[in-house]
């Protein structure tokens, strides 16, 4: 049976009622999904409260030892109780866990051309046993992306934690849930798309702003080895709304 992998980012988290509605939705889940989580805004706030500043190369947060406590704070303790504590209230048994606990994501350091990134991991290995035997007790896991390196904690881009995660069930679809119900052309919702016609709406601005990394970010799933994709919000979750992007015939338009 197909296991839905939830990917929901940071800044979306921040809205209690976007929270609330999330763990409504996967109180109708069956079968139960798996949850991967962000951050937000909130880490780089404690960053500075911890006497860090924000840096990032090509876009990516560099990880020091003030990101990386920060994240640790925010991802693993804020966030990811508040998510715990909203599918308790909903009545969904869920655990938080994250990658470094029993193992379950091994990281190796990302190198990056551009610059280092610091304690910033990349995925080598998931122990999805872990996460299949919560999942065969009814148990959510609800997981913060920071994970185990060969000298200890690294912490590793949500996106890329969730479709390793999805990879590792052989037998799964990576969700993308998000404020939005997937990707417009005009008023319509695309139930379907592929990379070459991704790359078309990109370059005439069909898709643009906050929806390019979402979509970048399904590909990439793809590209990891994931059978399927989607972009969906909280009302199109239970009904296979959204747009979905599939490896068969991909590269179709």
């Amino acid at each position: 049976m197909l296991t839905s992998i939830l990917k929901v980012g940071g800044n979306d988290l921040d809205d209690p009622a976007f929270v609330a509605e999330l763990a409504r939705v996967v109180a109708r889940m069956h079968p139960r999904p798996v949850l991967v989580h962000g951050g937000g805004k909130e880490i780089g706030v404690v960053q500075q409260l911890l006497g860090g500043e924000p840096r990032f190369v090509a876009g990516l947060r560099v990880t020091d030892a003030a990101a990386l406590q920060a994240a640790e704070m925010v991802i693993r303790g804020t966030v990811n109780t508040r998510l715990v504590a909203a599918l308790l209230a909903a009545g969904v048994d869920a655990q938080g866990l994250s990658g470094v606990d029993r193992g379950l994501i091994r990281v190796e350091r990302l190198v990056h051309p551009a610059g280092d990134l610091g304690r910033v991991g990349r995925p080598v290995a998931v122990r999805v046993e872990l996460l299949r035997a919560l999942l065969e007790q009814d148990v959510v896991p609800v997981i913060a992306p920071i994970s185990l390196g060969p000298d200890g904690s690294y912490n590793v881009n949500a996106d890329e934690a969730a479709a390793a995660i999805a990879v590792a069930f052989q037998s799964a679809e990576i969700v993308f849930v998000t404020n939005v119900p997937g990707v417009r052309v005009g008023d319509a919702v695309l139930p379907e798309l592929h990379a070459a016609r991704v790359a078309e709406l990109i370059a005439d601005g069909t898709i643009s702003g906050g929806m390019i990394p979402k979509v970048q970010a399904a590909l990439t799933a793809l590209d990891a080895g994931v059978g399927t994709a989607r972009i969906v919000d909280l009302i199109g979750l239970n009904s296979a709304g959204g747009t979905t992007f599939r490896v068969t015939n991909r590269n179709n338009s």
